[in-house]
């Protein structure tokens, strides 16, 4: 007998035509919706199917997301089943579908379709994968459902869902953490990142770009407020998302141990809800900065890069180690004359923060933190 499900939906029409919106249980989706990877036939260019490879660091992450307290998919997963397989029942609205027994499995007209392949995944794989072994609480997902479309019709709707959508700015999304009722790291580092451009003396006044793009009039704001939370969090947090969500289920931190300072210096300060303290680290810090490259710090020329994007990360990456160094213990306060006097080892001038001298991206970040630990004998910090 043919195994099928039933699961209740409702009819919809768009432009593109009409479609079916359902409700079903993850563990009765992952039974019946497979990815049919996009590749070329061997020696044909023929196009076999739509959805990308699966990445499998996203969906490691997409599974820790779901053993969060609010774990939530509130998106529709797109599908496409052949008509053969569905039907909608219009007076209960819902929807029924069933693997197809060929009566000729030998025809390559009327293949069967096994249970484990009735729905094709035209957006939504990393989410289902991710939910493949959830042994959590109820977990519904909200699909739409596409019957009888034809490969260059499910090959428009991916790449609609795919391409056509404007990707969401990162920044935006760390200035949401401002509505949050708990403390995370990402809450935090938004909170001390507002400070920090927001108060007139602080050596990143109007520095930061509160929602990734400048406000009017705003040609100092050379680093988002992006780059400044992922420059922050790992001071903080070894995984973020844990943190926030052992937070949200109102369970206390473990304080960090000497070793785990030492990679994680503000830890403790952040487990005891002194964010004030990992700002005024960070101002000291980049006022010592800004008064030994003054010219530099306040130079907006193109090509300078020492309070942009590569410069910042440089030198919140260096931040560990020469504060790791001065702290004793780690989460004391360190005044700017002390970071002063480690910069100063530093044989850099104000006209060496190029990008001929440190080019554009990782590399010439990773060169720039290099250098601020060989000139400071902090290598082995």
């Amino acid at each position: 007998m043919a195994r099928s499900i039933t699961f209740p939906a409702i009819e919809m029409e768009q432009p593109i035509g009409k479609f079916y919106v359902g409700v079903i249980d993850h563990l009765a989706l992952t039974e019946i919706a497979f990815a049919d990877v996009r590749q070329m036939a061997e020696q044909k260019d023929e196009y076999l199917g739509i959805q990308r490879r699966v990445n499998p660091v996203r969906i490691e992450e997409i599974r820790a997301y779901t053993k969060t307290k609010d774990a939530t998919f509130p998106t529709s997963i797109i599908l496409a089943v052949q008509g053969k397989c569905a039907s909608w029942n219009k007076d209960s609205s819902t929807m029924t579908l069933t693997e197809y027994i060929s009566e000729t499995p030998d025809d390559p007209e009327d293949p069967s379709v096994p249970y484990d392949k009735i729905a094709k995944i035209l957006d939504g794989q990393h989410r289902i994968e991710g939910l493949r072994g959830y042994t959590g609480p109820t977990f519904q997902l909200n699909v739409a459902i596409f019957v009888d479309t034809d490969i260059a019709e499910q090959a428009n709707i991916f790449a609609t869902v795919n391409l056509a959508q404007t990707k969401v700015n990162k920044s935006l999304v760390y200035d949401l953490f401002d509505f949050a009722r708990s403390r995370s790291p990402q809450k935090s580092a938004h909170t001390i990142a507002v400070a920090l451009t927001e108060v007139q003396k602080s050596p990143l006044y109007r520095r930061i770009k509160r929602l990734g793009v400048s406000s009017a009039g705003g040609f100092t704001e050379t680093i988002t407020q992006a780059t400044f939370v992922e420059s922050l969090i790992p001071h903080i947090s070894s995984d973020a998302n844990l943190d926030r969500d052992l937070l949200l289920r109102g369970k206390r931190l473990k304080a960090a141990d000497q070793t785990e300072l030492r990679r994680r210096p503000f830890r403790n300060l952040f487990i005891d809800e002194q964010d004030d303290r990992i700002s005024e680290i960070i101002w000291n810090y980049f006022d010592a900065v800004k008064a030994k490259w003054s010219k530099a710090w306040d130079s907006y020329e193109e090509g300078n890069i020492l309070s942009k994007t590569n410069g910042f990360r440089a030198f919140m990456r260096f931040l560990r180690p020469v504060y790791v160094s001065l702290a004793k213990p780690i989460g004391k306060l360190v005044p700017t004359e002390r970071f002063r006097a480690t910069l100063d080892k530093v044989s850099l001038e104000d006209t060496d923060f190029n990008t001929q001298e440190f080019a554009p991206g990782t590399s010439g970040e990773a060169k720039l933190f290099r250098r601020l630990q060989r000139d400071s004998n902090l290598n082995g910090q």
